[in-house]
């Protein structure tokens, strides 16, 4: 199919599409469109940036206007649930743009923000509901959202909403649904633990893959630096300012790496943001739309936004860390490359998280070329290896310590030392004590002699 005109929709919708510059679909939405359309449920794989979206949003929106039903109070007929904030705001924008010319309503429900006006917007009943599961189901429970008119449901990177933890939500949710309805059920993987899911949701599904499991962009170039964790920060700095790079997502593994990585860059003189979990969803939503201005051109982030950032033009992916699991770095690159472009993904590789790239590149079925040795110096499994072997015990911390602090000292400071000491107490040559010091204080009135030294006083009381 070389065209949109062809996938029978209506022109509503091929004009929405006309606005945002689609012309020709892509072969995940020529191929599901048409069963979406007469009512089958679909088990769709196809890796990220392929236009999964549009392949579940455009045929449902057709179908609810060749189905027209009213609206109820707090209930939709469409229900999407996605694994993050960021993918849910974006699949709600996207019904928005398709929409546009349909007069159907969408209202989007995530964590992080207040649930006010969440809860108004689905006073009186919406037709698409993008939701998060943990806020969905608060809402439910609270009776603010009614799930018993469900039509369709949209599960959409099931792989993720696994890897999150949110199996039993998603399992609470669908149990709340009627059995009556259409399901579509899409992942960029198809893991066990996903297809067991879906064969509990999906009735006689089709199954629609277009590329093989976890299986990143042709048009992405890969590569790999081996260096030590100490001089990565180093050599990203230099890839940032080396490389013709327009807008860069820099993966790190943990919210806390991400924040002193943001600390380091800007330090650098470098302009940068940074997006996690712990940011509220304000300063995530202003890191994304900072980024896709780009003013700053570098956006740090974990894996939560390795899925659902949809920003085009991506130039470059650094992954700082390789990820623990190995289709986690296909969704990061899948940040760029998107739409048929070009893109580039770099990963930066201590000696120690060699094992993961050697399990990425068994997923890949092929080697990630190595890239230039940018940094001088010896390579970094050498370094990782020297800084790993035991230090003769003349060179441990301790004895460098003090060998600064010797250094440091003036000269004739030890003979000063030694003489302080044989002054305080030192035996003389002959084995003798010298004398003891006696109080020059004069004889009390009373008659008593005069005071010792306070030395054996203080060790009389000690002993009373």
């Amino acid at each position: 199919m070389n065209s949109f005109d062809t996938l029978g929709l209506s022109a509503p919708l091929l004009e929405a599409l006309a606005a945002e510059g689609y012309t020709n679909p892509t072969p995940i939405q020529a191929q599901a469109v048409p069963h979406v359309l007469a009512g089958r449920d679909v088990f769709g794989c196809a890796q990220t940036g392929t236009g999964k979206t549009a392949a579940f949003a455009l045929p449902l929106i057709e179908r609810m206007l060749s189905l027209p039903r009213p609206r109820a109070a707090r209930r939709c007929r469409t229900l999407v649930l996605a694994p993050t904030r960021e993918l849910a705001g974006q699949i709600h924008q996207s019904f928005r743009a398709y929409g546009r010319n349909t007069g159907l309503t969408t209202a989007v429900i995530y964590g992080g923000v207040g649930q006010r006006p969440q809860a108004d917007a689905m006073m009186h009943g919406v037709d698409v509901l993008v939701a998060t599961p943990g806020r969905l189901l608060d809402l439910v429970g609270q009776r603010l959202v009614d799930l018993r008119s469900v039509e369709f449901l949209v599960l959409d990177e099931a792989d993720r909403m696994l890897d999150m933890g949110f199996i039993h939500d998603v399992r609470r949710i669908v149990g709340m649904l009627p059995s009556a309805r259409q399901t579509l059920f899409f992942s960029a993987t198809v893991p066990a633990a996903v297809r067991d899911l879906a064969g509990t949701m999906l009735r006689d599904p089709l199954e629609v893959k277009t590329t093989p499991q976890a299986t990143p962009a042709e048009t992405v170039s890969q590569s790999v630096f081996f260096v030590s964790k100490g001089e990565k920060r180093a050599m990203l700095v230099r890839l940032l300012k080396e490389q013709s790079m327009s807008r860069v997502i820099v993966f790190t593994r943990t919210k806390h790496g991400a924040d002193k990585l943001h600390r380091d860059l800007d330090r650098a003189g470098i302009a940068a943001a940074s997006i996690h979990g712990n940011k509220s969803q304000n300063q995530r939503e202003r890191a994304l739309a900072a980024f896709k201005s780009p003013r700053p051109p570098v956006l740090i982030a974990t894996d939560i936004a390795a899925r659902g950032i949809d920003v085009d033009h991506v130039s470059h992916v650094v992954n700082f860390e390789p990820p623990h699991e190995p289709e986690t770095y296909v969704h990061r690159i899948g940040r760029t490359g998107r739409a048929g472009r070009t893109g580039e993904a770099f990963t930066l590789c201590d000696h120690d998280e060699q094992p993961r790239l050697k399990a990425i590149e068994k997923l890949l079925r092929r080697p990630i070329p190595h890239g230039n040795e940018m940094p001088a110096g010896p390579p970094a499994t050498e370094s990782v290896q020297q800084r790993r072997e035991p230090r003769p015990r003349s060179e441990t911390r301790g004895s460098q310590r003090g060998r600064r602090r010797s250094e440091r000292r003036p000269e004739g400071g030890a003979e000063r030392r030694s003489e302080r000491r044989s002054d305080s107490g030192a035996r003389a040559s002959d084995g003798t004590r010298p004398a003891e010091k006696v109080s020059t204080q004069p004889p009390r009135q009373d008659g008593g002699t005069a005071t010792l030294a306070k030395k054996p006083l203080r060790k009389h009381r000690r002993a009373l």
